[in-house]
């Protein structure tokens, strides 16, 4: 009798955990935004703290959205930003200076298009307090050329060791 109950026990329990996986199972985990980039700040500028992210992948000759985010604005004036792209990479509409708020954080979506392949760099200079800022948001197309130069090309020490030459950076 004692086993039966302790088999039914079990019964019941596995089943009530599978209902309860299954309805963890029919629901769908949520999905969480895309995972910003947090840009060095440097003590002596402007105090406006640059988070970014390229939403997509880049293609030669069509537009991806860059997402900017700007908070840490204490001055009651607020501050400002401005953009530039170099590097192949046009700004589509987003030219000028934009003032952000004093005290809130803001949120700025900004389209460009890379001419070619290679990197292209938006500049978004950040000013407050007279104080100016500048970060840089590598925006690549294709992929990212090799940091070595392709040499085969051995040379001879004196004491005949054959080395392979490396720039240095």
């Amino acid at each position: 009798m004692r086993a039966h109950r302790s088999l039914a026990a079990i019964v019941v329990a596995s089943l009530a955990m599978g209902v309860s996986l299954q309805a963890c199972a029919d629901s769908k985990p949520e999905r969480s935004a895309p995972k910003m980039t947090a840009a060095p700040a440097k003590s002596n500028g402007s105090g406006v703290s640059v988070q970014y992210r390229v939403d997509g992948t880049p293609q030669a000759g069509s537009a991806v959205s860059v997402v900017l985010s700007f908070d840490g604005i204490t001055d009651p004036a607020g501050a400002s930003v401005r953009l530039t792209a170099e590097g192949g990479l046009s700004l589509v509409g987003a030219g000028g200076t934009q003032a952000l708020p004093a005290g809130q954080a803001t949120t700025l979506t900004v389209q460009v298009v890379p001419g070619a392949e290679g990197v292209g760099y938006l500049h978004v200079f950040t000013t407050q307090r007279g104080a100016t800022s500048a970060i840089s948001v590598p925006v690549q197309v294709g992929k990212a050329a090799s940091a070595m130069p392709a040499s085969d090309t051995l040379k001879q020490t004196p004491d005949g060791d054959k080395i392979r030459p490396m720039p240095v950076k």
